[in-house]
C-alpha cells in the first residue's frame, strides 16, 4: 500500500475551539481509519453496488471500536458525550475522508438519519432498537424520497398512504434512492394519513414489503439504495414515532442535522483531495521545478485552505448550536451543508486537474498502484444533491435574509 499523504490539515487549521472530549473522539476515530478504513477504502469506492460487496465485517469492526455509541445519551447506553453531535460530525469527517460511502451510510444515515429519529420513538422500540443498533447487529435506514417526490415533502406531493386499522395502520406505497434499505432491517417511512404526514417504523421482514436491487449510481459505491414498495404492510401503534400528523416535523428534525452530516463529509472529501494534491506538487517536477513553485496554484490551494477552514468551522458551529438547545439552527445547518458538500467537489476538480493522469486513474496497471482522486470527484456530487439540494440550503439562507 502506498504511503499516505501528509496531514495538512494539523498544520493549517487548529482545533482551538473543540472540547477535549472532541478532540479525542477524532483521534480515536482517526486511528480506527487508518487501521481498518484504509487498507479497504479503494475497495469501498469502486466496487460497484450490490448486497453481497456490503462491509458487514467493517460495520461490525466500526460498532466493536464503540463508534456507533457516540452520537447518544448514556441512557440509550450510548458514549453520554456533552458536545454529541459535534463528535458525530467530526467522526463523519474523519471517515470521509477515506470513504464517503461508508460515511454517509453507516453514520449520516444509520446514526443521525435513524438514530436520532429512533430516540423519539416509544419506550418499547427504544429499549428494543437501541443495543442492536450499537452492536451493530442491525441496520436502519429512513426513507421520505418517492419516485415522484424528494425535496417537496408535502402531502400533495407524496403518495405512500397509510390507514388506521384496528391496532395501528395499513401502510401502502414505493419510496425510493433509500440508502441501506437493500441491507437494511428497520426503516422509518414517512407517509400520508388523513390531511397530514405521520412517521411509522417498519419491519421490513414483515409480510407485503418488497425492496428492491441496489442502484447502479455515479459514486458513493457501498452506500446502497433501491427503491422499496409497501403493499398493505401492517405497523403497530406502537411503532409510530410521535403524534398522528406530526411526521414531518419529525422528519425534518432529523434531516437539518443530516444536513451538517453532509457538510462534515464534504469537509472530509475536501481535505482528503487537498492532501493529495499538495503532496503531488511538492513531488512533481515541470520545466525544472515543483508544481507547487507555480504561482497559480499556490494561489489556487491558498483559497482553497481558507475555504476548508470555513466550511470545517461552519459544520462545528452548527453541531455546537445543536448540542447547546439554540433555537433556528436551520441556517446554520443550511450553510454547513452548501459550503462543505460543493468545496468537495471543487478541491477534487483542481486535483485532479494539477494531478493529471495520475488523477484521473483509478489504478495504473504497470504497478497496480491506486490512486483516490477520481472516486473522491464522483462521490462528492451527491453531497449536493442529497438531503435537500443545495439551492434549497441557500433558499432557507435568503429566507432568513428576506423572509418569506
Amino acid at each position: 500500500m502506498q504511503t499516505p499523504p501528509f496531514r495538512y490539515a494539523s498544520e493549517l487549521y487548529d482545533d482551538l475551539w473543540l472540547p477535549e472530549e472532541t478532540v479525542q473522539v477524532r483521534e480515536t476515530v482517526r486511528a480506527f481509519a487508518e487501521k481498518h478504513v484504509r487498507p479497504v477504502a479503494h475497495e469501498l469506492n469502486n466496487t460497484p453496488e450490490s448486497v453481497a460487496a456490503f462491509p458487514r465485517e467493517l460495520v461490525r469492526e466500526m460498532a466493536d471500536a464503540g463508534l456507533f455509541r457516540i452520537p447518544f445519551a448514556a441512557e440509550y447506553g450510548g458514549a453520554g458525550l456533552q458536545y454529541p453531535t459535534l463528535a458525530t460530525m467530526v467522526m463523519l469527517e474523519e471517515i470521509s475522508y477515506l470513504s464517503s460511502g461508508l460515511a454517509a451510510s453507516m453514520i449520516d444515515v444509520q446514526l443521525i438519519l435513524f438514530g436520532h429519529t429512533l430516540s423519539h420513538a416509544s419506550a418499547e422500540v427504544k429499549e428494543q432498537l437501541f443495543p442492536a443498533m450499537m452492536a451493530g447487529d442491525i441496520e436502519g435506514s429512513f426513507a421520505t424520497s418517492e419516485p415522484a417526490a424528494s425535496t417537496d415533502l408535502s402531502v400533495r406531493a407524496l403518495q405512500t398512504e397509510a390507514h388506521k386499522v384496528d391496532g395501528g395502520y395499513r401502510l401502502k406505497g414505493q419510496k425510493r434512492w433509500i440508502t441501506n434499505s437493500p441491507v437494511a432491517d428497520y426503516m422509518f417511512v414517512l407517509a400520508k394519513l388523513d390531511q397530514g404526514l405521520t412517521m411509522l417504523l417498519v419491519n421490513l421482514r414483515d409480510e407485503g414489503v418488497t425492496v428492491g436491487d441496489p442502484d447502479k449510481k455515479m459514486g458513493n459505491h457501498c452506500q446502497l439504495t433501491a427503491d422499496i414498495v409497501f403493499d398493505d404492510v401492517f405497523v403497530a401503534e406502537t411503532h409510530r414515532v410521535g403524534p398522528e400528523g406530526h411526521g414531518l416535523k419529525s422528519a425534518l428534525t432529523s434531516l437539518t442535522l443530516g444536513r451538517v452530516g453532509i457538510g462534515a463529509c464534504g469537509v472530509g472529501m475536501a481535505q482528503a483531495a487537498f492532501d493529495y494534491a499538495v503532496d503531488y506538487m511538492k513531488e512533481r517536477e515541470v520545466f525544472g521545478q515543483p508544481l507547487a513553485k507555480f504561482q497559480h496554484w499556490q494561489f489556487s490551494f491558498a483559497d482553497y485552505a481558507t475555504r476548508l477552514e470555513s466550511a470545517r468551522n461552519l459544520y462545528v458551529k452548527a453541531a455546537l448550536a445543536q448540542d447547546g438547545g439554540r433555537q433556528g439552527v436551520q441556517q446554520q445547518c443550511a450553510m454547513a451543508k452548501l459550503v462543505g458538500s460543493s468545496l468537495a467537489g471543487d478541491i477534487a476538480r483542481d486535483a485532479i486537474q494539477v494531478c493529471g493522469g495520475y488523477g484521473f486513474v483509478k489504478e495504473l496497471a504497470h504497478t497496480g498502484q491506486q490512486y483516490p482522486l477520481e472516486a473522491i470527484y464522483r462521490d462528492s456530487k451527491i453531497g449536493e444533491i442529497y438531503e435537500g439540494a443545495n439551492e434549497v440550503q441557500k433558499l432557507i439562507i435568503a429566507r432568513n435574509i428576506f423572509g418569506r
